[in-house]
């Protein structure tokens, strides 16, 4: 089920040009009325269901209601961010709980190297029979 945006938890990121989850929406699907300074989705059918928005939202404004088959019925998926990690709250039908914890990344946008420390690759070699599935040598 796609994101919403519970109105009366939406404080439009106080007032910014750009809030939160449509900085964060990889679709670009959320955006801001500022007659009414809330934020929504403005095309639910596309929502990827990637809880993007969910987990930015200062305000904890946004849900997404999962399929029955990740989450039946009665059942939620809750993300609490803080300033190191993200509390993940599982909700099962029959009120049993569990908590996830897991870090959020502290490096700066864009400061990663994937590519560091490995050799320049040497295109001569991707014509060379078997080279995708050869050992390193």
């Amino acid at each position: 089920m796609p994101s919403f945006v519970m109105t009366e938890k939406c404080d439009g990121c106080k007032g910014q040009e750009k809030t939160a989850c449509m900085y964060i929406c990889p679709h670009d699907l959320m955006v801001l009325d500022t007659e009414r300074m809330k934020a929504h989705n403005q095309e639910p059918e596309q929502c990827w269901e990637c809880y993007n928005c969910v987990k930015i939202c200062p305000q904890q404004a946004i849900e997404v209601r999962a399929y029955a088959d990740f989450a039946p019925l009665g059942a939620a998926v809750i993300p609490l961010r803080g300033s190191d990690s993200i509390m993940w709250t599982v909700k099962f039908r029959n009120g049993n709980l569990k908590r996830y914890k897991f870090p959020i990344r502290l490096t700066e946008e864009g400061s990663v190297d994937p590519y560091a420390g490995t050799p320049e690759p040497n295109f001569d070699d991707v014509k060379k029979p078997g080279f995708f599935n050869m050992p390193i040598s």
